[in-house]
């Protein structure tokens, strides 16, 4: 196991360790909004990872690492607790509770984006001459600028594959709950009592959902790269 790749583990969870605490705060946040303080009682309306930690330790220390290790890839999962309660008789809330996650994920991508774009002109980055997960911006010089450059790189991507992919509309993914934005009161409240009869499927619903998403993600990923950088082509 090279130094290089414990390297880009560290920071890769660095960045995984950000983008689900934020994740999970904006649902927290959203549900504390609407009304629902179940989620703030158990102290996730917070940008400190060590409650969110707490509730999931599996899902966002362990796996994340042996996932990293065996594979090569960081895989893991946070959650935030709400009132079903709560969510049946307030849908549309709830639906915003549910899309605050992503909308956090795609705020991080942005700031990403932007910082990439002080960083290039400072003189800091340079435009890549390839892009990959790891690899949306390149450093100049060798050392703490490569750090910046992975770290960077792995906050736009990785939280635009978070926010892409709960976006998809499938239960228990968060565009499944978002889905009674688009519903009036009454017809949300009857989704937001099909999704909660179908939580005993969430697992089947993943599976689907990952069937669908490696073909979805590569243009989503070129998409963003031509926003990122405008006039610039990069090969697929």
């Amino acid at each position: 196991m090279s130094t290089d790749f414990l390297v880009a583990g560290l920071v890769w969870y660095v960045v995984f360790l950000l983008s689900t605490t934020c994740h999970e705060a904006a649902h927290a946040w959203a549900a504390k909004r609407g009304g629902d303080l179940t989620a703030f009682h158990g102290g996730q309306v917070s940008l400190d990872p060590i409650p969110h930690v707490r509730r999931e330790p599996f899902g966002m220390v362990v796996f994340p690492i042996l996932s990293y290790v065996m594979g090569g890839w960081m895989m893991g999962w946070a959650s935030a607790p709400y009132d079903p309660h709560w969510a049946q008789q307030h849908p549309r809330r709830a639906a915003w509770m549910a899309i605050a996650g992503p909308a956090a994920n795609f705020s991080l991508a942005i700031l990403a984006g932007v910082l990439i774009h002080v960083g290039i002109w400072s003189g800091l980055f340079t435009y890549p001459e390839t892009t990959g997960f790891m690899h949306a911006v390149d450093a100049v010089k060798p050392g703490v600028g490569t750090g910046a450059a992975t770290f960077l790189s792995l906050m736009f991507t990785l939280n635009l594959l978070l926010g892409t992919f709960n976006l998809l509309p499938l239960p228990p993914l968060d565009g499944f709950g978002a889905v009674g934005l688009l519903l009036s009161e009454h017809y949300a409240a009857r989704f937001q009592a099909l999704g909660q009869s179908m939580r005993g499927f969430s697992y089947i619903g993943l599976l689907v959902a990952w069937q669908f998403f490696d073909p979805l993600f590569a243009p989503v990923f070129s998409l963003a790269m031509k926003a990122l950088y405008p006039g610039v082509e990069y090969g697929s």
